[in-house]
């Protein structure tokens, strides 16, 4: 089943990671891939390094986030050649054939696939031919805004976030454990 989480709202890869606890919860592994978010420390990266941690040494089912994203692509004092930004992208497509390969993820979220695409590092057609014949047995998540209507038309579950009000717009600066 391939899912979209897109929309200008919240709640893109925080519905992603609860999809994930789901998985979790039924034994199963999950793993996400970050196209877009760079090298800073957010909740979900501190969550899986507990869970890690507190499940090292006991069969658990194996929760996983790899960050392949430089960070925002050309906004925010962004310095990094946009070709570094493409290739960071490229990298994260050929890591997710390669784990999808493998089997072992029940669940596979490519968070901020969208973005990557509406940014034109990667083309729709690009990756529409990596996850078209995902495994039905098996779960994939595309997020973030501006999904483009070829993933639109390939998915079997869609989902708008639509922003009704935001702190943002009144000024107010990213919160720790609600954006990040």
């Amino acid at each position: 089943m391939i899912i979209v989480f897109t929309g200008n709202g919240k709640g893109k890869t925080t519905a992603s990671l609860g999809q994930m606890m789901r998985v979790l919860g039924r034994g199963k592994n999950a793993l996400m891939i970050q196209f877009i978010k760079g090298p800073w420390r957010s909740g979900e990266d501190e969550f899986v390094k507990n869970f890690e941690h507190r499940t090292s040494d006991i069969e658990q089912p194996q929760f996983k986030i790899v960050k392949m994203g430089l960070g925002f692509v050309g906004i925010l004092g962004d310095k990094l050649p946009r070709e570094e930004h493409e290739k960071a992208a490229e990298k994260a497509l050929e890591l997710f054939k390669k784990e999808a390969a493998s089997g072992k993820w029940q669940l596979i979220v490519l968070d901020e696939i969208n973005v990557a695409v509406s940014l034109k590092l990667l083309k729709p057609e690009q990756v529409v031919e990596v996850v078209k014949d995902y495994p039905k047995d098996k779960l994939l998540i595309l997020s973030g805004r501006n999904a483009p209507k070829e993933f639109i038309e390939l998915a079997n579950l869609v989902t708008e976030m639509k922003e009704i009000k935001h702190p943002f717009n009144d000024g107010e600066l990213a919160k720790l454990g609600i954006e990040f």
